[in-house]
């Protein structure tokens, strides 16, 4: 576990950006580990739609740390767990799902500032840093590295008036790391000189969530970006062709988006490869 952590540290401050296509299952795991990235990201949006919630900590805790598990157990490589907010809005709860994240096999975790209560939209920057500083803790107390990506979603809430955007997102964003994050993740965020420049005010790893409008990885590569991960979008990739296969096929009567799948074959092969951690199937 320490290994893996700290090769998955050692990832953020490669001379590229670490790609993230994220994952949602064993089986979107193991396809990204044979494509060769070199870590696996879960997605906690596409696993809750999964599992039939919607995203925002609808699912429990426990629901999402026995994906995560299953995920950990399936590859060899190193996985960093999607836990929203923490589940829970106290330095406690942050502590119960970082060594929730550990025990699952998982050697990072993303920790969101945005706030799915009442309180909302954001949760106050003290209450978010002492979580971040609780999570440390725990991963101290188990003697793993885990590498934290600690997110604000001032961007991607729209989070008061434009003009103080990047200020407060600078503002969080250097008290997340000082707190111990390894890494800030700013979703929402696709302007190249605004990123640019926050990578140049937070001097820290930087994640940037992509999208089909945003910077190529070449560009976010040359803007300094540490990071780059594709949250639930491959997930929702995946729903996109089934939709379009079932409106044809309904309307049709014709299968032609099935051409060029992957076959069952190399799905079935794909599967039966080498168990990890404790040697159980992923389903165990």
């Amino acid at each position: 576990m320490r290994d893996k952590a700290l090769r998955l540290l050692a990832l953020h401050r490669g001379p590229a950006p670490l790609l993230l296509p994220n994952a949602w299952d064993c089986a979107t795991a193991r396809i990204l580990e044979q494509a060769g990235f070199p870590a696996v990201a879960t997605s906690s949006a596409a696993i809750a739609f999964a599992r039939g919630y919607p995203d925002g900590e609808v699912i429990s805790r426990e629901e999402m740390l026995e994906e995560v598990a299953r995920i950990a157990r399936a590859v060899s490589i190193p996985v960093t767990a999607d836990m929203e907010a923490g589940y829970g809005d106290t330095p406690e709860a942050a502590h119960r799902t970082a060594i929730g994240v550990l025990d699952a096999g998982a050697v990072g975790l993303n920790l969101e500032d945005g706030d799915p209560g009442p309180g909302g939209p954001l949760h106050g920057l003290e209450k978010q840093v002492a979580k971040i500083r609780a999570v440390r803790e725990a991963a101290e107390s188990r003697g793993v590295p885990l590498v934290l990506n600690a997110r604000t979603d001032v961007y991607l809430d729209a989070v008061g008036p434009e003009a103080g955007r990047f200020d407060e997102t600078v503002r969080r964003g250097l008290a997340y790391r000082d707190a111990g994050a390894d890494c800030v993740f700013v979703p929402g965020l696709a302007d190249e000189e605004v990123i640019g420049e926050l990578v140049r005010r937070l001097e820290c790893p930087v994640n940037i969530l992509a999208s089909a409008a945003g910077p190529s990885i070449g560009a976010l590569a040359r803007l300094g970006v540490a990071r780059v991960s594709l949250g639930s979008a491959p997930m929702r990739a995946a729903m996109t062709l089934l939709r379009r296969l079932a409106e044809e096929l309904r309307a049709l009567g014709t299968y032609s988006e099935l051409e060029g799948i992957v076959t069952h074959a190399s799905m079935n092969e794909l599967m039966r490869g080498p168990r990890t951690g404790d040697g159980r199937s992923p389903t165990a």
